[in-house]
């Protein structure tokens, strides 16, 4: 009877103790600190993140990932509920983006903010009942994964237009043009040689150009100074007393005098010679006619009508 009593007691007490100890660690494990609810709805995929994963605010941890779902209200969004500590500074310039650690591949929220040299703006309201919505950037996996697929569709192109090019039509067209850039060096290297006469006959050439240059010089200086004694040549002619002016006074004297004495005098002269021209030019006809006249001299005009010995003619 007594051993039954005392294995009584101690299931009473180990009942206790159990009980005890549950109460003091939900105790102990009770969150204390204040936490606000945000929502984050992105398409973007979250892959590596789970429920409970870190939320940090520009490295530091401020919250935990509550929940991970579909948004219901929008086909294929993804609706990230998390916790953060009130005091933390969400604004509506704060924005999430996806980080991952080391080497494992576990991801976490990463809050951070645009303007960071500006001072910041009002805090976020947020409640249980109207959680406010954080925006989710790209991060760097996803904008490594949008280049790299952006770099592997070039890279495909230019596969493409490598393949086109080591056609073998392209081939030959590639050889053909190969060969003609060699003839053409060939052709080039033969240039120096071709111009080394020519080029051997320049120090020469350039000694005569100067000597050309000072002959030009001193024609140059030649033809001004006869420019200048035209010039003064010129001017001594068209001075008032110079040989012009009295060249112009003699002609109007000889014009002067010709025109009152003997002027008269060589329309005479002119008109004699003209009636002698014109009496020599008959006797040259009528000795063209008839040349016995000059032994037997004209012979007589007949009778016209009306005149003694007229007859008419038969």
């Amino acid at each position: 009877m007594e051993n039954r009593s005392h294995a009584l007691m101690a299931g009473f007490f180990t009942i206790a103790l159990l009980v005890l100890t549950a109460v003091f660690a939900l105790w102990l494990g009770k969150d204390k600190i204040k936490r606000t609810p945000y929502e984050i709805a992105t398409k973007l995929s979250v892959a590596g993140l789970n429920v409970q994963a870190a939320v940090r605010y520009k490295g530091i941890k401020v919250g935990n990932v509550s929940s991970i779902n579909f948004d219901p209200a929008v086909q294929g969004q993804i609706l990230l509920k998390i916790d953060v500590v009130s005091d933390t500074p969400i604004t509506p310039d704060t924005y999430a983006t996806l980080g991952y650690q080391g080497i494992t591949g576990i991801a976490y929220v990463q809050l951070d903010e645009d303007n960071v040299h500006a001072p910041h703006g009002a805090l976020i309201a947020a409640s249980s009942d109207a959680p406010a919505r954080i925006p989710l950037r790209p991060g760097i996996m996803q904008n490594l994964e949008q280049r790299g697929m952006a770099i592997l569709k070039q890279t495909e192109e230019l596969t493409k237009r490598i393949n086109t090019l080591l056609d073998p039509d392209n081939q030959k067209s590639i050889a053909s043009a190969i060969d003609n850039i060699g003839k053409a060096a060939a052709a080039w290297q033969k240039v120096p040689d071709r111009l080394g006469p020519t080029l051997d006959k320049l120090p020469a050439l350039a000694d005569q150009t100067q000597s050309t240059l000072v002959a030009v010089k001193t024609l140059s200086g030649d033809a001004s100074k006869l420019s200048n004694n035209l010039n003064q040549f010129t001017i001594s002619m068209q001075a008032p007393d110079g040989p012009l002016a009295r060249l112009n006074n003699s002609v109007e004297l000889i014009s002067a005098g010709i025109s009152q004495d003997t002027l008269p005098k060589i329309n005479a002269v002119t008109t004699d010679a003209r009636n002698s021209l014109r009496s020599i030019n008959r006797t040259s006809d009528a000795l063209n006619e008839r040349p016995q006249s000059l032994l037997f001299g004209n012979p007589t005009t007949p009778p016209g009508p009306g005149e003694a010995g007229f007859s008419p003619a038969k």
